[in-house]
């Protein structure tokens, strides 16, 4: 506990800070608060930068990994369901751990959440090299995969916690904590565009439609070991890009509490905290609502590519569509930044109904011109269904420690639980999604699926994402949002973070 600023008996209790009355100085002091929690273009890009390669990562296994799993590795689609529910499950799972072990973590010199960023970053790059290597035995396939994607998925998390955590560190400001989220995002989805481009353009060697043409029997097409080299390159060009990204976040990025906050300091232990953050109502709407937004999204993206390829005429235009897909989120971030600071986030929450008749559309007339138009229409829906909960959550974060005297530390915990409802949606969604394929009929390796498969994947690409959408936003929109603190508000919370701050 930092020192009071007047005397205090030993073992008394603490008051808690409260806002300076209202007078010729405070407006003042309110400016140079404002002044001293500004964050610079180059921090705010730099934190975005960090970001970069987990999203190219995820980028890359949400479009083409059940694709890699099916037609390369030509794993039945059932364990395939199985890889991809592990994997989200395992990545669930470690976030309420990522949360206890940093909970009770020690300050050191490069901050209290910056040596797990670290830390993760060389092991997460070799589980995911190692999720697109096409191991010689066939057997044990199912095994390997979802090895090295649990893996990846729980090291994956133990880095995205404290990198989303970090937000609050940065600045007490909420516009400026917004502004740096905003630059994360965009910065993430540039990222994102440049990577899925030349992981796409080196892959599609492996998924040329010339290799069925020359195949004259129904049965599976022989993987070439061109094509699981094309993948190889591909996953090691990603992972030059961690060190690369981590470095600069380093360079870039402090945590900045204040220098008389303590290395540790009493607080709330984490399963306290857990029962405290999961039992807040605006924080239960917020997760519910985003358990289906996020949930469509991902089915959306993991079937676009294997719609394309197996129940339209489209296998041609995947790569464009990816594209198409990335550059209107990565375009449409600012445009919705402004959206958002402009009519508020719940207004915003509206751009995510734009993908719904969309989808619907691309299900019932799958032509190119259609295509490009979801694809363009999906991205701009995916882009504000991405930044509205991390914009949203530091006001929860804040609206909460104004109504508890638990003081600060629970970033942390409401982050990594955030996280794993997300997760465990995800896992859900694309578990059974997937399984329907194979009660469907879905022959991995075939170049020709079944008339049932093609309904499958045309229900899997509109009328499921369209439910989950309107579903998530109906519970969002229901009561009150907590609201961006005021400025006296703001001085109260980094007050108190000032005086008390702990993450333990």
């Amino acid at each position: 506990m930092a020192a009071p600023p007047a005397p205090a008996a030993e073992g008394s209790p603490q008051p808690e800070p409260h806002a300076p009355e209202p007078g010729p100085g405070s407006a003042k002091r309110g400016r140079e608060d404002s002044r001293a929690g500004r964050l610079s273009f180059c921090t705010k890009v730099c934190y975005g930068i960090g970001g970069v390669p987990n999203q190219i990562a995820s980028s890359a296994t949400a479009f083409y990994l059940q694709l890699f799993l099916l037609d390369i590795a030509q794993i039945p689609a059932a364990q395939v369901s199985l890889v991809l529910f592990g994997g989200k499950v395992s990545g669930a799972a470690a976030d309420p751990v990522a949360g206890f072990f940093i909970n009770r973590s020690q300050r050191t010199g490069s901050g209290r959440l910056m040596p797990w960023v670290l830390g993760c970053t060389p092991f997460i790059a070799l589980a995911y090299f190692f999720l697109w290597f096409l191991p010689p035995f066939t057997s044990l396939r199912g095994l390997w995969y979802t090895t090295f994607y649990c893996l990846f998925q729980a090291l994956a998390t133990f880095f995205q916690v404290p990198y989303t955590a970090l937000t609050m560190l940065l600045t007490p400001c909420p516009r400026e904590r917004d502004s740096a989220t905003a630059y994360r995002m965009t910065v993430e989805m540039a990222g994102t565009l440049m990577g899925a481009t030349v992981h796409g353009l080196i892959v599609s060697g492996a998924h040329r439609p010339h290799r069925c043409e020359a195949t004259a029997t129904p049965g599976p097409v022989t993987v070439s070991l061109n094509a699981a080299r094309l993948y190889c390159i591909a996953a090691a060009v990603v992972v030059v890009t961690y060190p690369v990204c981590i470095s600069l976040l380093c360079l870039g990025v402090k945590e900045r509490p204040d220098p008389s906050a303590p290395a540790s300091g009493p607080g709330l232990s984490f399963l306290a905290g857990l029962g405290l953050t999961t039992r807040y109502p605006p924080y239960l709407k917020l997760v519910i609502s985003f358990l289906f937004i996020s949930a469509a999204v991902q089915v959306e993206q993991s079937y676009l590519v294997l719609f394309c390829t197996h129940a339209s005429q489209l296998h041609d235009h995947v790569q464009g569509l990816v594209l198409t897909v990335l550059v209107s989120a990565v375009l449409s971030t600012p445009l919705w930044e402004w959206v958002l600071q402009r009519f508020g986030k719940k207004t915003s929450a509206f751009g995510i109904f734009a993908m719904v008749p969309f989808a619907i559309l691309l299900a019932a007339v799958p032509t190119a011109p259609v295509a490009y138009v979801v694809a363009f229409v999906s991205g701009v829906s995916i882009a504000v269904s991405l930044l509205l909960p991390w914009s949203m959550l530091p006001d929860v974060v804040d609206d909460f420690q104004l109504q508890h005297r638990h003081g600060p530390g629970l970033e942390t915990i409401f982050y990594s639980s955030y996280v794993f409802f997300t997760k465990l949606s995800g896992a859900c969604a694309l578990g059974i999604s997937t399984l329907s394929l194979e009660f469907s009929g879905y022959k991995a390796g075939f170049c020709k699926q079944a008339e049932e498969v093609v309904v499958t994947l045309k229900v899997l690409i509109g009328a499921v994402p369209t439910c989950m959408i309107l579903a998530g936003l109906c519970i969002l929109m229901v009561g009150s949002t907590p609201k961006t603190p005021s400025r006296d508000a703001s001085s109260r919370l980094s007050l108190r973070r000032r005086t008390s701050y702990s993450l333990a």
